[in-house]
């Protein structure tokens, strides 16, 4: 009889090891799952970002192309521009600063 008990606390001891290394496989998979959805935002907000820099470059080119054509209109447009640009980068700067 404590033969049998003694097998059963065996399979009882394997049963636990067997959960934690089970538990601790579903952790790992858990973190690659969630890696590579940070990974899936990082790049999708990449390719955001460089659309962007692509449309605003295209816009500065035309409007530079206005402004070169002589139209006031366009360079009071891009001097406003530029002095809000200025005018963001040094309030950003005392804020963070």
């Amino acid at each position: 009889m404590s033969e049998a008990y003694e097998r059963e606390r065996q399979n009882n001891a394997r049963l636990d090891e067997l959960s934690a290394k089970v538990s601790a496989l579903r952790g790992v998979t858990v973190d690659i799952y969630d890696n590579a959805r940070a990974q899936d935002v990082i790049d999708n907000t990449t390719d955001t970002f460089s659309n962007m820099s692509t449309s605003l470059k295209g816009s500065a080119t035309r409007l530079g192309r206005m402004a070169a054509s002589g139209n006031k209109v366009a360079v009071l447009k891009l001097s406003a521009i530029i002095i809000g640009i200025f005018l963001f980068l040094y309030y950003a700067s005392k804020i963070f600063l």
